[in-house]
């Protein structure tokens, strides 16, 4: 299968930046390193889960308001999704735009592979490609797709995992892959109850903190350390200040994690920070999306303001 991929040397550069971010002194990895196969496949379970309201509450608003949403965009567009996954979202917009291409962009190659296999063949009349690439970078599109007509396809609020400097700087990448004529549809995740978030990050299955121990496996793999799973336990808290989910593994016993040329110690209750999940209210996106160099936004919301799709143009 074709696929463009713009991440070269990848294995150095993911080894220097995960040793650089468990040698900070307060340790963390990037929750880019959550999607490996059995990662994605995870998520995709968490999405199922009773308290994770966040893609049932998107897919809702996609369905209720379908028809408004294609009028606002347009048809035959080419719809760019980024964080693509497996390519579930997607499905009701092709039915409602019916895209002329679909560009599919995520880190996990294998399991965007084989959903874009997939998709194909449940949509073989639409030119659909893979793009792997990581999301903190320049997204490098293929050469022939045309730059008019661009809908950038955000969903599930991954944007939130982006820290406000960083989601600016995104958003700025974004409207470079757009012309005049193209838009930015995104799904942001609204600011309520923490007991609803915490709930959402923190299910009673279990299934979260799997997810969440499963990046260790991964980072093992990537950098040849020795992560034992069975020392580390799963977290998630609102901080109200910065309005966040934080996810962080703790270590529920003193032990030492080594790597070729390297290792930490750490204590009993110490952490490595994984995810920040920010929760927005629409007036602070929009002016981050000003930010970004988006100037007209459309807002559709549930009935109970938990989440909130947007369709932002230049």
């Amino acid at each position: 299968m074709d696929i463009n991929t713009i991440m070269p040397n990848t294995e150095s550069l993911q080894r220097i930046e995960i040793i650089e971010g468990l040698s900070q002194p307060s340790a963390q990895i990037s929750p880019k390193y959550f999607y490996d196969t059995k990662g994605c496949e995870l998520f995709e379970a968490i999405t199922l889960l009773p308290e994770y309201y966040l893609t049932r509450t998107e897919q809702s608003i996609m369905a209720s308001y379908s028809e408004q949403i294609a009028q606002a965009v347009g048809k035959d567009q080419t719809i760019i999704e980024l964080g693509a996954g497996s390519c579930e979202k997607v499905r009701r917009l092709f039915h409602s735009i019916k895209p002329a291409k679909f560009i599919a962009v995520d880190i996990a190659s294998d399991f965007l592979v084989e959903s874009v296999r997939n998709l194909r063949q449940e949509f073989p009349e639409i030119d659909i490609r893979p793009v792997v690439a990581d999301l903190t970078s320049d997204v490098i599109l293929p050469e022939d797709l045309p730059m008019g007509k661009r809908l950038v396809f955000y969903p599930g609020s991954s944007i939130g995992n982006f820290d406000r400097q960083d989601a600016l700087a995104l958003l700025t990448r974004i409207r470079r892959l757009i012309d005049v004529d193209g838009a930015l549809l995104i799904g942001v995740d609204l600011r309520k109850n923490s007991a609803i978030l915490e709930a959402a990050y923190d299910d009673a299955a279990g299934v979260t903190a799997a997810f969440n121990l499963n990046v260790l496996n991964h980072i093992n793999r990537l950098i040849a350390s020795d992560f034992k799973l069975t020392q580390w336990r799963h977290l998630a808290i609102f901080n109200t200040d910065e309005s966040r989910i934080e996810m962080h593994l703790e270590a529920i016993e003193d032990t030492q994690v080594s790597w070729p040329d390297g290792k930490r110690y750490f204590k009993t209750g110490e952490k490595i920070h994984t995810e920040n999940s920010y929760k927005y209210t629409p007036e602070v996106f929009m002016d981050l999306l000003t930010q970004g160099g988006f100037k007209h936004s459309q807002m559709w919301t549930d009935e109970n303001g938990l989440f909130a799709v947007m369709l932002a143009r230049p």
